[in-house]
């Protein structure tokens, strides 16, 4: 109804993926809650953007709160599974994500979610935030949540925020450039990228991709050069024969003229349909010279290209002004550590490398990676919450990529798992902030870390620790314990070896049961390097394969074993990364 106005407790703007956590968070701890959204879907990066096989958090210890609630559902929901990409172990149709999503908004009855629509003015009494104005209707609420793909109510309401580079002279960065130049002025921020699905047809021969307007096949050249066109495309591997496009070496990354996205509403329209074009002409590429067996996927989006996610996979936005800002000096481990300093206020946990996309360049970054469990992993981190409260503004608080934090910092902070449990913080806090007559920056951090740690649906972890899965006894105490004493967490990121004789016992038994099983010798090649020569079943006699695992006391096992020890595992083979993922292991006696 145009100009209606909705009055609520919660109103969040953006179906993003930190949008659509911190909605579905206010709404469960009992807040009345309005969600507003763009697109029809909502998810964001994790599903409208396309980039169903994400990144970090993948150790079993990271899988908590509404990140492990969504691999859980994804586990339950996907046909086939989930380990189908090298670049990832959750590979996923979007469009079951999307499924999961709104079945999560469609049961709470206080959650009202209207799609279709973009804010357009921003509402203020002094210096709090009041409402939103959309095109056929306004929203008042007591707490107003920013989880657009760009920070747009930042720069609606005007509130301090930054866009692009710091030099090393703001923070001390290692990894900031120490004066502007060239290229930190043609690339402010990092490159977008319109994902774009293929498919396998088999075969049958696909539909040809015709190639878009200033289509150069030099742009693309050596693309894969390193990798070979199979490998390549199941970087991306997903479920029923589809590639999800989302490559930076030659690929489609996309950063001509990215300031544009801040611009008019034309300049940002012509940079969206160069993007779009761009993906459409590397996939007459990949096709040219891969052959007519791939084409654009089909009936995968909900708009008229099938194949192009709803909008640009962004890897950056406007970026708050808060309280205080997340630098390179806190993703990064402590000297002799495998961890980050612990944030008293620590509010989510992230793990990812710090990862930087800009064509045609590589932006040399401190090192924050460890190999653990038979691969490369990110050293985990935390996200205080003061980054989520503006400096000087009430009644908001950011919960996408639009946090306060550097420029540099973002390329850890930005990965799906950790935005998704941005927004799960972000919506609780406003749910309490409502309970409470509080504001934002007033709010009680302990309250808001026991709520998240209790929470009923699904209880988030705010400390790091490799060895305490959600599933132990003593989750909660040990949580607890290091947010009340943050000067013990141990640099090593492991909690005492008591905590590690709880994963030997029975338990381990239900996960056997849906893995598969198999036996071989297997060899220590070097620290975190192990293979595996099957000897059974018979269908894998003789292959030899790379052992990894996401599960901290299989870690231990094999990080023990001597070479050439015979095995039975249970796990999962993964034919595109070549490595089978340990689940349970048994020595048999030599």
């Amino acid at each position: 109804m145009v100009n209606q106005t909705y009055i609520t407790d919660v109103l969040v703007v953006g179906g993003g993926t930190g949008g659509t956590a911190a909605a579905i968070q206010a709404a469960r701890r009992g807040a009345k809650t309005i969600l507003v959204s763009e697109f029809s879907w909502l998810g964001g990066m994790l599903t409208a953007a396309g980039v169903s096989a994400p990144d970090g958090n993948e150790l079993l210890a990271f899988q908590t709160g509404l990140w492990g609630a969504f691999l859980q559902e994804l586990r339950q929901r996907q046909p086939g599974g989930l380990n189908h990409s090298w670049v990832s172990f959750f590979s996923y149709d979007p469009r079951i994500g999307a499924e999961i999503f709104a079945d999560w908004v469609k049961v709470l009855p206080n959650l009202h979610w209207i799609s279709g629509q973009v804010p357009l003015e921003v509402l203020r009494q002094g210096s709090c935030i009041t409402g939103v104005r959309f095109a056929d209707f306004t929203v008042q609420a007591k707490i107003i949540l920013d989880g657009t793909e760009l920070g747009d109510l930042l720069a609606l309401a005007e509130i301090p925020y930054r866009w692009g580079w710091e030099l090393q002279s703001e923070w001390g960065e290692a990894s900031a450039p120490s004066e502007f130049n060239q290229f930190t002025e043609k690339y402010p921020v990092q490159a977008p990228t319109w994902v774009v699905v293929m498919q396998d047809f088999g075969e049958a021969i696909a539909p040809e991709v015709p190639p878009a307007p200033n289509y150069d096949a030099g742009l693309f050249a050596g693309a894969w050069e390193k990798y070979g066109a199979e490998q390549f495309l199941n970087y991306g591997r997903l479920p029923g024969n589809l590639f999800m496009i989302n490559w930076p070496i030659c690929g489609n990354d996309y950063g001509e003229g990215v300031g544009r996205l801040l611009e008019s509403a034309d300049a940002k329209n012509d940079f969206f349909q160069e993007s779009r074009h761009h993906s459409q002409n590397f996939a007459h590429f990949i096709q040219s010279h891969v052959g007519r067996r791939y084409g654009l996927a089909e009936s995968v989006f909900p708009h008229k290209s099938t194949a192009f996610a709803l909008h640009p996979y962004y890897r950056e936005s406007r970026r708050l002004i808060g309280l205080t800002t997340v630098t390179e000096h806190d993703i990064l481990p402590v000297a002799d550590g495998q961890v980050a300093s612990l944030f008293a206020d620590a509010i989510a946990i992230g793990n990812y490398a710090n990862d930087h996309h800009y064509p045609s360049f590589d932006l040399p970054l401190q090192p924050k990676s460890i190999r653990w469990g038979g691969r490369w992993t990110g050293t985990p981190f935390t996200i205080p919450y003061r980054c989520l409260v503006p400096a000087s503004t009430d009644g908001l608080l950011v919960c996408d990529k639009n946090i306060s934090v550097s420029h540099i910092a973002n390329g850890a902070t930005r990965l799906q798992p950790v935005v998704l449990g941005i927004g799960q913080a972000a919506g609780m806090a406003a749910a309490l902030c409502v309970e409470l007559n509080c504001q934002p920056r007033d709010l009680s951090v302990q309250a808001l870390q026991t709520a998240l740690l209790q929470d009923n649906y699904a209880p988030a972890a705010v400390v790091p620790l490799f060895n305490l899965l959600p599933d132990h006894p003593e989750w909660l105490e040990w949580q607890l314990y290091y947010l009340k004493e943050p000067q013990t967490y141990p640099h090593s990121g492991y909690c005492p070896d008591s905590v590690d004789t709880y994963y030997h016992s029975e338990a381990n038994q239900v996960v056997t049961q849906r893995a598969d099983c198999f036996t071989g010798i297997f060899h220590h090649l070097n620290p975190q390097d192990y293979r595996f020569t099957i000897a059974s079943p018979t269908a894998n006699l003789g292959q030899s394969w790379q052992l990894v695992t996401v599960r901290s006391h299989i870690e231990q096992q094999l990080k023990s074993l001597p070479d050439k020890q015979k095995l039975t595992i249970w796990g999962h083979l993964n034919h595109s990364g070549h490595w089978l993922l340990v689940e349970n292991l048994h020595i048999t006696p030599m």
